[in-house]
């Protein structure tokens, strides 16, 4: 107690736990907080937020890879492991694993990015500040970041660490820029780079961040700038594809004045060489790129121009739709066409890029030398070629000619049409002739093997008249249901009054010999030894009449390839393939096994191909003889000119090449074929002059360099 002025004693003054406004100070010192006080609010400000952050860190949930992040393409291959296009899916991406980015991709991003990746919590607490400081500014732009991980001017934003920005594109959610979505970020940052490998955090980035021109990850990136597989990526081509990650629209060579004026190609190179340098520069300081390597990279590695290469064009369309259907209908694992549309899946195909570009250009030849629509409306319109080329040891499709392009024309020319084979055929009837051989007239309709005589290609006594009263194996005449009889015609009406060998039948395709060979045999012999060759039970006519054996069934050209292969690897059959494996997320989910069938002995496909051959030299394939080259071959013509045909072989390519007139806008009875009389100028497709043509320009390229 004391005494107040007027003398009174006052009480002393009750203690409070908080003394504000202070009780024992007066005018302004009565509102300043006293340093006890201070001290007591600063420490207990800094244990709320502690407790809060804890608190929040501990109840924060990681969340998993955002849909978009992981939407991929498929990724087909040439079959010397470049890229030939990327479709499918929702983004041009393709997830790999860490082992398949290059050290020196992650290298230099690291030296770029962010120096402490691998030590660091996974946030950076000034670059925290500098987004505070940005939101409170308005520096980032409404709407967070643009399409692609790019703003305005190109260059990226958001959190410093790599694991910020993984985070920010692919783990939050959501792009919202305000100051709660940047302290979430923060948080699951945090989180994230004390619960997951830096490697897979690192993996995360690289595959979900974008380099510009359409690609999402480096795998799609290397392919986009340079041509190939993240794998094969030197270091001087990761330090420039590091440098995308400030912004591709200014740092992209090719310059991208659409999104922003000053992105200039010139502007653009010179962002671009100067930032690589400075990364090559860091990756040398930092450790991962020694001096002396470092020294080698002088010249930038300027990317490739952009190119249409998601584009289905051209022959690709055919490929990839080649490729898809042979993929799945042999893969094991159970994966659908819906699987394969979401994409993710490496597509490795046998297809020789330069082989198909040889193809294509054959046939691109040959119509402008012979096909004049406007010139010859009559005869030249509607006119199409398909083709296809298989290694006959293996079975490997290495090119295919599907059309002139799958945008306007979506049937693939080289798979089954509908166009009938015609006298390409009798191959496969000599052949059943020489393994099973002809009945005995007198042993009944099916008879053993034993009891058979096998022929050969010198076999005499066929008779090659034309207009040949066809009979059965027992000699009687040949009827149809309605008692009328067949008489087998010749090319153009030819008649050789002698008889002649089967040799000399083939090389002058007299179709009379045959037709009378398969009765002897037995049409389900002649079948049998068709579809052991290679061709499709499918594709088969059904029917046992004459015709059969001069190919009034439609086999595909892809499937002649192949079965004609079967001759040319001495009898050893295998189906024609396109895919030799299929690679997701870095494991195999398919790859090709051989499959060889012995479909016929060795003598017998040996003893074919010496018949063939007799065609090319001195028969109607003569056309197709390829220079320094022994070829082996058959021309095919089709009852009333309705296609023309050339199929051939060399120990290293079988091909099959096929033209006809397709009227697919007919109004009465849809798809209907058109005589070629005087297509292309030509009186008569016998002895398939085009196509045999075709067929030598494209021999004649695809083996240059070897030996026949």
């Amino acid at each position: 107690m004391h005494d107040d002025q007027s003398g009174r004693v006052s009480a002393p003054a009750k203690k409070r736990f908080i003394d504000y406004p202070r009780n024992n100070a007066s005018g302004l010192r009565r509102w300043v907080p006293s340093w006890k006080l201070t001290c007591a609010l600063g420490v207990g400000f800094v244990g709320v937020v502690l407790g809060g952050g804890a608190v929040a860190y501990a109840v924060v949930e990681v969340p998993g890879p955002s849909p978009a992040s992981q939407a991929q393409s498929n990724v087909y291959y040439w079959a010397d492991g470049t890229p030939m296009v990327s479709t499918g899916g929702e983004l041009d991406r393709q997830i790999i694993p860490i082992g398949e980015i290059p050290e020196a991709m992650q290298n230099a991003v690291v030296s770029a990015e962010n120096k402490s990746f691998y030590t660091d919590s996974g946030v950076d607490p000034e670059g925290i500040a500098r987004s505070l400081v940005g939101l409170a500014q308005g520096g980032l732009a409404q709407g967070g970041l643009a399409q692609g991980g790019e703003t305005q001017g190109g260059e990226t934003r958001g959190g410093s660490t790599i694991t910020e920005q993984y985070v920010r594109m692919a783990r939050s959610g959501d792009q919202d820029p305000s100051l709660s979505q940047r302290a979430k970020e923060v948080l699951i940052s945090a989180k994230l780079g004390s619960t997951t490998p830096k490697t897979d955090i690192l993996a995360g980035y690289l595959n979900t961040s974008y380099f510009g021109r359409g690609a999402y990850g480096i795998e799609a990136a290397a392919r986009a700038y340079y041509g190939v597989g993240a794998r094969q990526l030197n270091p001087s081509q990761c330090a420039f594809l590091a440098s995308l990650l400030k912004g591709p629209t200014l740092y992209d060579p090719a310059g991208n004045m659409t999104l922003d004026p000053a992105a200039t190609p010139a502007a653009n190179t010179a962002r671009a060489k100067s930032r690589w340098k400075w990364i090559l520069d860091q990756m040398a300081a930092d450790g991962p790129l020694s001096a002396a390597k470092r020294a080698t990279y002088t010249r930038f590695p300027m990317p490739d121009p952009p190119s249409k290469q998601s584009q289905l064009s051209g022959q690709i369309g055919y490929l990839v739709e080649l490729a898809n259907a042979n993929f799945l209908s042999g893969n094991t694992r159970g994966v659908t066409a819906d699987d394969l549309s979401k994409g993710g899946y490496e597509i490795h195909t046998t297809f020789d890029k330069k082989k198909v570009g040889q193809l294509e250009q054959a046939v691109k030849d040959v119509r402008a030398k012979h096909i004049d629509p406007k010139k010859r409306p009559d005869t030249d319109t509607y006119v199409q070629f398909g083709g296809a080329s298989v290694e006959p040891g293996t079975g490997r499709i290495v090119a295919v000619y599907g059309g002139e392009d799958p945008t306007r024309h979506p049937t693939d020319n080289a798979d089954q049409t509908g166009v009938q084979v015609g006298s390409a055929f009798e191959p496969f009837v000599l052949a059943a002739g020489m393994e099973h051989g002809v009945r005995d007239p007198k042993g009944g309709e099916t008879q053993p093997d034993a009891k058979r005589t096998r022929v050969t290609p010198d076999t005499s006594g066929y008779s090659a008249t034309n207009r040949l009263k066809i009979r059965n194996y027992d000699g009687s005449v040949w009827t149809d249901g309605n008692g009328k009889e067949w008489l087998q015609t010749n090319d153009s009406d030819e008649n050789v009054p002698q008889p002649v060998t089967l040799r000399k039948a083939m090389q002058d395709s007299l179709n009379s010999p045959f037709v009378q060979l398969g009765m002897d045999v037995g049409i389900p012999t002649v079948r049998q030894e068709a579809e052991d060759a290679g061709l499709l039970a499918s594709s088969l006519a059904r029917s046992d009449v004459p015709s059969f054996s001069i190919g009034d069934s439609d086999p595909s050209a892809l499937r002649m390839a192949g079965a004609y292969g079967t001759f040319g690897a001495h009898g050893q059959q295998r189906d024609p393939y396109s895919v030799e494996k299929v690679v997701k997320g870095g494991q195999a989910v398919y790859q090709h096994k051989d499959k060889p069938n012995g479909a016929m002995p060795a003598r017998v496909a040996d003893g074919v191909t010496d018949v063939l051959k007799t065609v090319v030299k001195s028969g109607t394939g003569t056309n197709a003889q390829v220079k320094g080259v022994e070829v082996a071959g058959k021309t095919g013509t089709v009852d009333g000119s309705k296609a023309a045909w050339f199929v051939g072989y060399t120990p290293q390519l079988s091909t099959a090449v096929d033209m006809y007139r397709l009227d697919d806008n007919a109004q009465a009875g849809g798809r209907r074929f058109l005589a070629m009389y005087g297509t292309g100028g030509q009186a008569e497709t016998r002895g398939a002059p085009i196509p045999s043509e075709l067929f030598k320009n494209y021999m004649t390229a695809a083996l240059h360099g070897t030996q026949g």
